[in-house]
């Protein structure tokens, strides 16, 4: 690749690479944020938000039926986003942690935010 000395720091381009993450973690990432991106994943995690939910609900609360909400599920465990409990023949759903309603609070803070003097600056650039 390349290089050019576009830059007023020389050094930037250094810093850049030494903090750039493994390929692995940033193909891991990607992953992660493919499997959020889901409207319907999204509705199920935000469903779970503070509460533990059978599938028949969570299919309600979405409507969906519950074997589409089933596999969504699915992805969402595999992701580590969701765990299940099994109280007899009832399977109940939670997040798994708080990762995924602090990134989905970001989310929905950062769309509904007004546009800041920065944001315009950068636009009128």
């Amino acid at each position: 690749m390349q290089e050019t000395s576009c830059c007023a720091y020389p050094s930037a381009l250094e810093q850049v690479r030494a903090s750039m993450p493994a390929q692995e973690d940033i193909a891991a990432l990607a992953e992660f944020f493919r499997t959020i991106g889901s409207d319907t994943r999204l509705k199920i995690l935000l469903a779970l938000d503070g509460r533990e939910l059978c599938a028949g609900h969570l299919a309600e609360s979405v409507g969906m039926a519950p074997s589409a909400v089933s596999n969504q599920l699915k992805a969402l465990r595999q992701a580590r986003l969701i765990t299940v409990r099994r109280e007899g023949k009832q399977l109940y759903y939670r997040l798994a942690d708080c990762h995924p309603r602090e990134i989905i609070h970001l989310g929905m803070g950062h769309i509904r935010e007004d546009a800041s003097p920065l944001h315009n600056t950068i636009n009128e650039v």
